[in-house]
């Protein structure tokens, strides 16, 4: 394969990553924050093999792409620890609702208000032990070196 049919992989496994997420959540799986934001990258990478299709530009194009896919590994890692309890993750959505000793009745029902649904801490689902984060990274580490395939190739 080329270096544009490695891109044009790489960027159809973005989409068929994006697209096993929707299907998740039309499951019935409701993403959490750190989910919704591990789909961006592959959103970019998505684009970025668009762009070598529309230009026939591989080289600079299909280094923006190893980028993408190296973002989505690091914020599925990021989510993974957070899951695993190696790290704290971001608190409105999985930590606790603050010091209640300090806060009024009425600050104590805004946050319980807008504390979102999906914790980010807890996994909803597991294939050989690990999560749907932890997948995506494990994608996104091939999908980076099919990107790197395809710069070094082109």
């Amino acid at each position: 394969m080329d270096g544009r049919q490695l891109s044009l992989l790489a960027g159809a496994g973005s989409a068929g990553l994006l697209i096993a997420a929707l299907g998740f959540q039309a499951a019935g799986y409701a993403p959490c924050e750190l989910c919704i934001l591990q789909r961006w990258p592959h959103v970019m990478a998505i684009v970025v093999a668009v762009l070598v299709w529309w230009t026939g530009r591989v080289r600079g194009l299909a280094i923006l792409g190893m980028i993408a896919a190296g973002a989505a590994m690091g914020l599925a890692i990021y989510h993974t620890g957070v899951e695993w309890k190696l790290w704290q993750g971001p608190t409105h959505c999985s930590g606790t609702i603050g010091n209640l000793a300090t806060m009024s009745a009425q600050d104590l029902m805004e946050r319980l208000q807008s504390a979102p649904v999906v914790r980010c801490d807890e996994v909803a689902w597991r294939f050989l032990g690990l999560s749907m984060a932890a997948w995506n990274a494990v994608f996104s580490v091939g999908l980076a070196v099919v990107w790197g395939m395809a710069a070094k190739r082109s």
